[in-house]
């Protein structure tokens, strides 16, 4: 009996570590350099899983600071690849759209406007293809909403 209840013991952390994103600094692979995980549907501090440490949340479409699902506290509302000011869908609250593989600045989707490069998990700074300009790496599947939040957990957490 006790070798069944490990067995599911066992199971069971492997299905909860297989369903967390790590981000890690530049190209690494190392836990050390992780600067933060997702895991149901939370963005964590480093490779932490305690509520405190949680940064923000996604929520359908919304990204929430913190562990809240308040209306008040929405950070970015996102459709349509853009990433609009708290509940906001109004054009001049576009902090930034994703189209392409490509971030740019506010509404434009102009080259010169290219904040960062997303390929195969690293995001690169501007349009830079260059392992050197790896600002960071996901390691695991994100939806946009997760990304926003990942982004934002990265720029403006740390």
């Amino acid at each position: 009996m006790k070798k069944l209840i490990l067995a599911v013991l066992a199971t069971m952390t492997i299905n909860i570590s297989m369903g967390q994103v790590k981000v890690y600094k530049g190209t690494s692979n190392y836990g050390g350099d992780v600067i933060c995980n997702l895991a149901n549907q939370k963005i964590y501090k480093k490779t932490s899983s305690y509520s405190g440490d949680v940064t923000c949340n996604v929520s359908k479409n919304k990204i929430f600071k913190g562990t809240s699902t308040y209306s008040g506290d929405v950070l970015y509302n996102i459709a349509e690849g853009k990433v609009y000011k708290g509940t906001s869908t109004y054009s001049g609250d576009i902090v930034m759209n994703i189209k392409d593989g490509k971030i740019y600045k506010n509404t434009s989707t102009y080259s010169g406007d290219v904040i960062a490069t997303i390929r195969d998990g690293k995001v690169f700074t501007g349009t830079s293809s260059y392992s050197g300009d790896i600002a960071f790496s996901i390691k695991g599947d994100v939806t946009i909403e997760e990304f926003v939040a990942i982004w934002y957990t990265i720029k403006y957490i740390y």
